[in-house]
């Protein structure tokens, strides 16, 4: 069984990130598990809070989830042609204290997908990412990623994906990130 950590980027209540996640555990294949993780408790990363009272608990639980998963599957939005805020910051507070990034982050297989309402599917977030996670030490894998442009068209209004095509490019990204797990690709 592999089990991947799936995060969306986006708090918006019919996300098109969050329903690209939704549908990717939908169609991952039998031996597949995709774990839909949360970053809607994780506030804004302060040093002096993290001094004072250490992690907050749904940050403890997101760096557990990510330790524990077989591989890790982001969901990024675009915004301002960048990353989201609120997804790095729930990834910089993952990332505390930086004496545990090897144990949450070192070596773990991470696939990059991303929906937008604009024509290039959230490439530029994606590709913003790159340093992020090269810094963390994770095994990005290049087997492919996907651009899901012009969401607005691909999902209904209550952010789940209609489009039968984008269904089964995301059934064929999930399975072959799945094998590249199993096979310890690129390791």
């Amino acid at each position: 069984m592999v089990r991947i950590l799936g995060l969306s980027g986006s708090l918006r209540r019919g996300s098109y990130n969050a329903g690209l996640l939704r549908a990717a555990r939908a169609v991952a294949p039998d031996g597949v598990t995709i774990e839909v993780g949360s970053i809607h408790e994780v506030p804004l990363y302060n040093y002096d809070d993290e001094v004072a009272h250490g992690l907050p608990p749904a940050v403890t639980r997101l760096k557990e989830a990510f330790a524990a998963a077989d591989g890790v599957l982001l969901v990024t939005p675009e915004y301002n042609n960048g990353v989201p805020g609120v997804f790095k910051n729930a990834i910089d507070w993952m990332s505390r204290p930086s004496s545990d990034i090897a144990r949450v982050f070192g070596g773990k297989p991470v696939a990059l997908i991303g929906a937008s309402p604009g024509g290039f599917g959230a490439v530029l977030a994606q590709n913003g990412w790159l340093p992020v996670l090269r810094t963390l030490g994770v095994r990005l894998w290049s087997g492919g990623r996907m651009m899901v442009s012009h969401a607005g068209q691909l999902f209904d209004d209550d952010g789940e994906l209609i489009d039968e095509t984008t269904r089964e490019r995301l059934g064929a990204l999930v399975e072959a990130f799945a094998a590249s797990i199993r096979t310890g690709e690129g390791r």
